[in-house]
């Protein structure tokens, strides 16, 4: 039986207009765009200025404290400015815009043997690599290896769910190159100082179980777990829980139950740190939907405008509606798409008018619907309203912190009420609240 968590929901999965499609390198772009915040914490200070010849691989920018991680070139050529420009979050950010040349030279890092580096060279690799989750948050990888004194780790997972609709860039990375996964979770394991590891797969995915169950079958403490097709099965917390039984209380971290939790991309691009030197300068995603001519799973350079890799493919369909960064259930709806690919971007997604359609919004039936499947047991309905009505302490006090912005509850509510829009302004306030009283005290 196949191993899973309460609550969740099972939305189309649309992964057949991809999931055949091998890996394959998008050319470069005439212009590559390296926002200096390609993570969760501070952005990264600038060591470049206009005019200033730059190698692929070469450090563009430094990291800013702890929770931060530096920036590196995607491409051989010259910095033509630094400036305020979009990203696919939505807010504009400061990028170094870089013109690429002819000839690429890289300057990466000296190689590591993976069988004999110290688990301090592997996190200090990690860290000057500029190496964060891929699996959408975008955390600084050193960061979540190196847990406070007194945590006790027990255990690494590898996150190779996958559970977004649409998305295959994982899957055919775990079929491509499953021995470079398996060597990016034994480096993590070494990292941490663990002796378990897993890897979690979707039974949706049977080609990549097989091809990762051959590829662990001979290191020791490691087993892949087959789990059952489920959104958000790929959640953290929804991992540990169906993995390894451990429930991550509300406002808790992995840590705090001994797990550490990377994605498929993210061991991966650990493996190729410490063995070829290699920083992020390219990452996997998957570019599908109805709205998108030729669906493709792709190696883009980090900085690539958006529409270029659309282009690509094909281009848009006439009856192309939307377009999404990352999955349908967590991505973000473009509106420039000059904006560019970044460190942790996991897909593009165009939906068609008949996919994006939505019906509009009526009152609550009060029908528990949202309820029955949120995965950390909220009251998702009572959470928007409270929000809608400025009501944030009471918020606070049912919970809202705990969200994972899953969009669950969104998908099965049939008054179609935008859940996750009142409940991400709520955790904005009340996190401004908190800072406040931290100020104060």
């Amino acid at each position: 039986m196949a191993l899973t968590f309460r609550g969740g929901a099972h939305p189309p999965e649309g992964k057949a207009l991809s999931e055949d499609k091998p890996l394959e390198r998008l050319p470069l772009s005439k212009e590559i765009i390296i926002p200096l915040s390609q993570h969760i914490g501070k952005p990264a200070n600038p060591l470049v200025k206009k005019g200033d010849e730059v190698k692929t691989g070469q450090v563009l920018a430094e990291a800013d404290g702890f929770i931060s991680a530096p920036v590196h070139s995607s491409v051989t050529g010259k910095v033509t400015k630094i400036a305020k420009g979009p990203t696919p979050s939505g807010y504009p950010k400061e990028a170094i815009l870089i013109k690429p040349s002819e000839e690429e030279e890289k300057e990466f890092f000296d190689p590591l043997d993976p069988d004999s580096v110290e688990p301090e060279q592997i996190i200090e690799r990690v860290q000057k690599a500029g190496l964060v989750g891929q699996g959408g948050a975008a955390f600084p990888t050193s960061v979540k290896l190196s847990p406070p004194k007194g945590k006790e780790i027990d255990w690494l997972i590898i996150n190779g769910a996958e559970c977004e609709p649409y998305l295959t860039r994982d899957y055919r990375m775990m079929i491509e190159e499953p021995d470079a996964v398996v060597a990016g979770l034994k480096l993590l394991m070494k990292a941490v100082g663990v002796k378990k590891g897993g890897v979690g797969i979707e039974t949706n995915k049977p080609k990549a179980i097989e091809a990762m169950t051959e590829a662990v079958k001979n290191v020791e403490n490691v087993e892949v777990y087959p789990l059952k097709t489920k959104y958000p099965q790929g959640a953290e917390k929804m991992l540990i829980k169906a993995i390894t039984g451990k429930e991550v209380p509300p406002g808790k971290l992995p840590l705090d139950v001994g797990a550490v939790v990377q994605n498929v991309g993210t061991a991966r691009a650990v493996y190729r740190a410490v063995k070829e030197g290699e920083p992020p300068y390219e990452v996997a995603l998957t570019v599908t939907g109805g709205g998108i001519k030729e669906p493709k799973n792709l190696y883009v350079r980090v900085g690539t405008p958006i529409k270029d890799v659309i282009e690509f493919c094909g281009g848009l369909t006439d009856d192309a509606e939307r377009v999404i960064v990352g999955g349908p259930m967590m991505g973000v709806a473009q509106y420039d798409l000059g904006a560019p690919v970044l460190k942790a971007t996991s897909g593009i997604l165009a939906l068609t008018k008949k996919e994006a359609a939505k019906s509009a919004e009526t009152p609550c039936l009060r029908c528990g619907k949202c309820v029955d499947v949120c995965p950390v047991n909220l009251l998702p309905t009572r959470l928007a309203l409270l929000s809608r009505r400025e009501r944030f302490e009471d918020a606070e006090d049912v919970g809202v912190m705990t969200c994972m912005e899953c969009g669950t509850c969104v998908y099965v509510c049939p008054a179609n009420i935008p859940l996750v829009h009142w409940i991400r302004l709520g955790k904005q306030e009340v996190a401004a609240l908190q800072r406040k009283r931290r100020a104060a005290s």
